[in-house]
């Protein structure tokens, strides 16, 4: 028993750090996913949208703490039982998405490892085992060094989580593992490689033949039925190749011109994804920072999702020397992670990306 529990111990604990760390280096991309797990729909708990990213930083820092604490030892009974209480948690809600179809990801590995929800279940279930093995075998759960030992490397495990967890809200995630990351063409992230496989669907036509419903299975082809038509039914049995950046448009009245604008040799962003969250102090320094760009030959653009008469007011109030042009929230928050933040891109390359607090590092 001891052998067992010793391996499920070392499993679980270099899982939960992993699995903490890599959303602790993007927590405000985790609280965009507890914001979708919380709206209306999913689990219809709307009142904690406006602090999910409180929420994701308190759970990231519990999971990678915890999974130390259980390796050092570190009051087990309690590591146990919290580890319990939250993998119980998880796997409820990645059931939950699962079967009924809520959220596509559940966000256990943030951008650098994508679970579909069934995955992410099965996951959880297995943990879930590994759990139980050690709640059964705790008293096998030995600790590695005197108490003191175990407490400092707790405290300064969480000294660090917060100091991490201050950078990367204040700058931008230290590892960056998004298709919009520094050195990648938008472009050819949208592209589909040639033989890139398909996606195959399975179509169940409803016919009533001779006053009896019968259904006839095809792959896309209208079936030659002596019936009448009643009903189709399409069910997706294989999945075709997603481009990693699907959904990136910039608009204009209705217009697309990132074809245009990804052509340009030198092109600045200004991303705000929604103007009525912005950090408006933030305008200022943008304004400066837009009006040197423009200096040396830049094309500055303005991208959101707000409306025109927010955005104008945006401009008139800081006189910035250009205007917003319209881009779906989601895809503008996975682009960078601050509200404002600036890119700098040569036909299409992304060649820097800074958050706001940042924008005096830009190089033109």
């Amino acid at each position: 028993m001891k052998y067992i529990v010793d391996l499920s111990r070392w499993v679980v604990g270099i899982l939960f750090i992993i699995s903490g760390l890599i959303k602790l280096n993007d927590p405000v991309g985790f609280s965009f996913k507890l914001e979708e797990y919380f709206s209306q729909g999913v689990l219809n708990i709307p009142f904690l949208e406006p602090h999910a990213l409180s929420i994701s930083i308190v759970v990231v820092i519990l999971e990678v703490l915890l999974g130390i604490m259980l390796l050092v030892g570190y009051r087990p009974k309690f590591t146990v039982y919290s580890l319990l209480g939250m993998i119980v948690f998880f796997t409820f809600l990645t059931f939950y998405s699962a079967y009924f179809n809520k959220v596509t990801d559940c966000g256990c590995f943030g951008d650098a490892i994508k679970l579909t929800p069934w995955q992410s279940f099965y996951k959880d279930i297995a943990l879930l085992v590994l759990i139980i093995v050690l709640t059964v075998g705790i008293k096998y759960v030995n600790s590695i060094a005197n108490y003191n030992i175990r407490r400092g490397i707790v405290l300064l495990a969480l000294l660090g989580c917060v100091l991490f967890a201050n950078h990367v809200l204040n700058h931008l995630p230290v590892v960056d593992f998004r298709p919009y990351k520094i050195g990648a063409n938008i472009e050819e992230g949208m592209s589909m490689p040639e033989n890139a496989p398909q996606a195959i669907f399975n179509y169940e036509w409803k016919f009533n033949v001779n006053g009896e419903e019968k259904i006839y299975v095809t792959q896309g082809d209208y079936p030659t039925v002596d019936g009448e038509y009643v009903s189709v039914e399409t069910t997706e049995i294989q999945k075709g190749y997603e481009p990693p950046i699907h959904d990136f448009t910039i608009e204009q009245q209705g217009e697309n011109f990132a074809e245009s604008l990804l052509q340009e040799d030198k092109l600045v962003m200004v991303i705000a994804y929604d103007l009525a969250k912005s950090d408006y102090d933030a305008f200022t320094a943008i304004k400066t920072v837009t009006d040197k760009a423009k200096a040396k030959g830049y094309k500055v653009i303005g991208m959101s999702a707000s409306n025109d008469e927010l955005s104008g007011k945006i401009v008139t109030k800081y006189n910035l020397d250009f205007s917003f042009y319209f881009t779906d929230e989601t895809a503008l928050k996975t682009i960078v992670r601050s509200n404002p933040a600036i890119l700098v891109l040569e036909k299409g390359t992304i060649k820097q990306k800074v958050h706001y607090n940042d924008v005096d590092d830009l190089k033109f």
